[in-house]
């Protein structure tokens, strides 16, 4: 992970940083990341992705959130603000963070050079202890290609990968995603 800013706090200490600036941190093992801002590319997916995710789910019981959802978890402490979430049914709200949402069931990662790596290890791990969380997508600026982890009720992943032309199987949402749609830009 690389940051701009590494401060190292206790949970209390980052949320009162958090409301004092009004800027986003994600909160790792006690160090506080200053959240830098995505490259054209990479608002523009993840723009795509919450729009399609929008559209998927249009009229059922589960709603897409931005970067601006808090997700905490639980049984590390850490804290991330995902590129995209999708929350069924009502929040599960961290007693200690009003703000922040332990329940997701799908988190989207739109891949940056800098954060790769960690989107793929150690915030991947964490994200897989929340019970909750059923799908796990990233997203690639460098190719047009989406790869899906999706829980199995046995609690083991199974890995597929779509480029453009294939979609991504989201049958518990009832669809899926048109990889080619979350690549179009006011370029294309």
């Amino acid at each position: 992970m690389s940051a701009a800013e590494r401060l190292t706090l206790s949970y209390d200490e980052y949320i009162a940083l958090e409301a004092a600036t009004g800027l986003r941190h994600q909160y790792v093992d006690g160090v506080a990341y200053a959240m830098a801002g995505a490259e054209p590319e990479h608002a523009n997916i993840t723009a795509n992705v919450i729009a399609a995710l929008a559209n998927l789910l249009r009229g059922g019981r589960c709603r897409v959130y931005s970067s601006d959802l808090k997700l905490r978890i639980p049984e590390t402490g850490n804290a991330y603000y995902a590129d995209a979430a999708v929350v069924c049914g009502r929040f599960t709200r961290h007693p200690g963070d009003p703000i922040a949402v332990t329940n997701p069931t799908l988190l989207v990662e739109v891949l940056s050079p800098s954060a790769e790596t960690f989107d793929r290890g150690d915030k991947f791990a964490d994200y897989q202890r929340l019970a909750s969380l059923r799908h796990y997508l990233l997203v690639s600026t460098r190719t047009r290609r989406v790869e899906h982890y999706r829980r199995n009720d046995d609690g083991t992943w199974t890995y597929t990968a779509a480029v453009v032309g294939a979609s991504v199987d989201l049958a518990d949402f009832g669809g899926a995603l048109a990889v080619g749609d979350l690549y179009i830009a006011e370029s294309d």
